[in-house]
């Protein structure tokens, strides 16, 4: 089969098309034929080794799984020995290693039905992202109607969600979010925009219940000032910050000093799980979330759609087909 393989960590220019074996599933795997893969933050961080400290489970040396891709979907092309509720033909989108490929194996637990509505292309850029965006705002953090919510790097993959969660959840949501992303931003369901080119989270006296921060550079002191005394920061990625820890670091300042202030801050590591991904499929299905992809690559040109995460700044997620 062909995959984009990645030998060594570094930059879009160590990834190439392959033809490798085809992989075999586990007994509580799933194989997917991939049609459709999501490109986000995290494939940069799994291409670069970035941070450091991310090498313990990624691979010390080189990737451990040299195939890219972190989300996909497709059809079901063969199931595990102990995997239930699938069968081959199934339509399904989730967490799958390795999607930058003709095939790619699943945790049963980490993918589900596709939404019916959706195209392989929608559904493969609603997963990771998605989850993120929604435990982002579950716990303390998930927002009651009227009150207010920032959502810092509105226009991203996450952001794009958190957004239309906020809104769902009856949140008057404020997006920050680069130059000409307002009408976008304004699109998904929030109140206000703000550019960050023009304006700062702590200009004018508003204050917000809720923060959700995706941009990662923003200094936790400034985070801070723009939340209510009794509100709630999610620091979402590892953006910025050190070579070893990255913006892992500035979440873990946040983490250590939440029991020592009214403020409640927290730092989100999601998790791909199931129960998530049903979740959102039952929002999309009922028409309170939508799926924006920014623009489509195919698999030959996934070192374009990387350059293109990385100078650009998409408005939802790119997208990578495979024929």
């Amino acid at each position: 089969m062909k995959a984009i393989v990645q030998d060594a960590y570094g930059s879009a220019d160590l990834l190439r098309l392959r033809d490798i074996d085809r992989p075999v599933p586990r007994d509580d795997e799933v194989l997917v034929e991939i049609r459709a893969a999501g490109l986000g933050p995290e494939v940069w961080h799994l291409m670069t080794g970035r941070p450091l400290v991310a090498r313990a489970v990624l691979g010390i040396r080189r990737p451990r799984n040299p195939v890219r891709g972190w989300d996909g979907a497709g059809r079901v092309a063969a199931v595990g020995a102990k995997v239930t509720g699938f069968e081959p033909g199934d339509e399904v989108f989730g967490n799958c290693e390795g999607s930058f490929a003709e095939y790619a194996c699943a945790k049963a637990a980490k993918v589900a039905l596709k939404p019916v509505d959706l195209t392989f292309e929608q559904a493969a850029a609603l997963p990771v992202s998605g989850m993120t965006a929604l435990q982002a705002l579950s716990g303390p953090a998930r927002p009651r109607p009227g009150q207010r919510v920032l959502v810092i790097g509105a226009s991203g993959g996450v952001g794009c969600y958190a957004v239309q969660l906020a809104a769902v959840y009856g949140a008057e949501v404020t997006g920050v979010c680069g130059p000409g992303g307002a009408d976008f931003v304004g699109s998904l369901g929030a109140t206000h925009v703000l550019d960050y080119t023009r304006e700062d989270i702590t200009d004018g006296p508003r204050r917000y219940d809720v923060i959700v921060d995706n941009a990662g550079q923003r200094p936790l002191p400034v985070l801070r000032r723009a939340l209510t005394p009794r509100g709630t920061l999610v620091i979402v990625g590892g953006e910025g910050g050190t070579a070893f820890l990255g913006g892992l670091s500035r979440g873990l300042r946040a983490v250590l000093l939440s029991p020592l202030v009214g403020q409640n801050l927290r730092n989100l590591v999601s998790v791909a799980r199931r129960e998530d991904l049903l979740t959102l499929k039952e929002l999309v299905e009922k028409g309170s979330l939508t799926v924006p992809v920014d623009r489509t690559y195919p698999l030959a040109e996934t070192a374009q759609a990387v350059r293109h995460l990385e100078k650009g700044h998409p408005r939802g997620k790119l997208v990578i087909t495979v024929p």
